[in-house]
């Protein structure tokens, strides 16, 4: 059997089973042939009439055209929306996070502190290490923070390398 013969024999089952299911679109076979858990995919029936014509007439056949009354296929269930979000993930308002992080640093738990406070960006943290420099104040969080900025950039010097006597040489256009 052609190719030509084999998708105009499709083309005459379709509308066969068009008329049985009194549907109007080629799409609404769909909903009568079963697939893994539900009905079949409007792009699976685009895909099997070009690739797989024998396989798509023997369901049309099995499914719509042979049963005295067809059978609608309950679709797949799927979960709700909003149900894919994380439920072990504690999410904390800003003020929330500021609390928490003032009792660590009021129990002197400053790991925890570090870890819960939010990441600054490279820039960040530059500029508020100059200004604290400038000021003559020394700020170990701060410090930590560059160090942690500037790891996260790939630097070739890993963070855990650098100490307060490193000295780190950039571009200043200014000079």
């Amino acid at each position: 059997m052609t190719k030509l013969q084999t998708s105009e024999e499709l083309e005459q089952l379709i509308d066969k089973a068009l008329k049985k299911i009194q549907g109007d679109q080629e799409n609404d076979i769909c909903k009568f042939l079963p697939m893994d858990g539900g009905y079949m995919h409007h792009f699976t029936l685009r895909k099997m009439k070009h690739e797989d014509p024998i396989e798509l007439k023997n369901l049309i056949s099995t499914y719509i055209l042979q049963p005295e009354a067809p059978k609608r296929v309950p679709h797949k269930p799927r979960r709700p929306r909003g149900s894919r979000k994380r439920h072990d993930v504690i999410a904390l308002t800003r003020t929330e996070l500021e609390r928490v992080l003032l009792h660590c640093r009021d129990a002197g738990d400053n790991d925890i502190a570090v870890k819960l406070s939010p990441k600054k960006s490279l820039a960040q943290a530059k500029r508020q290490l100059i200004a604290s420099v400038k000021r003559n104040s020394v700020e170990p969080e701060l410090w930590s923070a560059y160090l942690e900025a500037v790891g996260s950039r790939t630097s070739p010097l890993h963070p855990a390398q650098l100490t307060p006597g490193h000295v780190l040489l950039t571009a200043n256009p200014e000079a």
